[in-house]
């Protein structure tokens, strides 16, 4: 058998001092995560069309990637769970209060950086807070560096 990361995508957008999160459940019954609007990548489709997709799922906002923040290895001992995470930088429009969000998402909210480190205890991953430390260091690559082959 050939070992396989899963590979995921992360939207950091920030406006006026404050991050798009979503508030998730992750298992019934349990308190909500926080992360950032977060998925997989599905087959055919670029990382910038999964990040684009993932956000409009969960929060109803048009994401429009605009950088690579980071690539994150990550081992999660919860799941036993390799992740492979692209995480962009961007912004969004076009927010939908009436869109359908993924049945997971409780809320998708602005949290300032006071809030954020409050509620640590209920991040998704350690790469929650990592990815807005590099967006806030302005770690930024461009969207070249990425190739997609159909």
């Amino acid at each position: 058998m050939i070992w396989k990361p899963n590979v995921t995508v992360a939207a950091v957008v920030e406006q006026e001092g404050k991050f798009l999160l979503v508030e998730e459940t992750v298992l019934p019954e349990t308190v909500p995560l926080l992360n950032q609007p977060a998925g997989h990548l599905e087959a055919g489709e670029s990382l910038v069309q999964a990040v684009a997709r993932e956000t409009l799922e969960e929060t109803g906002y048009t994401f429009t990637p605009e950088w690579l923040v980071g690539i994150y290895h990550w081992h999660s001992s919860d799941n036993n769970t390799t992740y492979l995470r692209f995480a962009f930088s961007g912004f969004v429009s076009d927010f939908d209060p009436d869109y359908v969000r993924e049945a997971c998402i409780v809320n998708a909210g602005w949290y300032a950086m006071s809030q954020i480190d409050e509620l640590i205890m209920r991040h998704r991953s350690p790469l929650v807070k990592q990815c807005i430390q590099d967006f806030s260091a302005g770690n930024r690559y461009p969207l070249e560096i990425l190739m997609h082959y159909n």
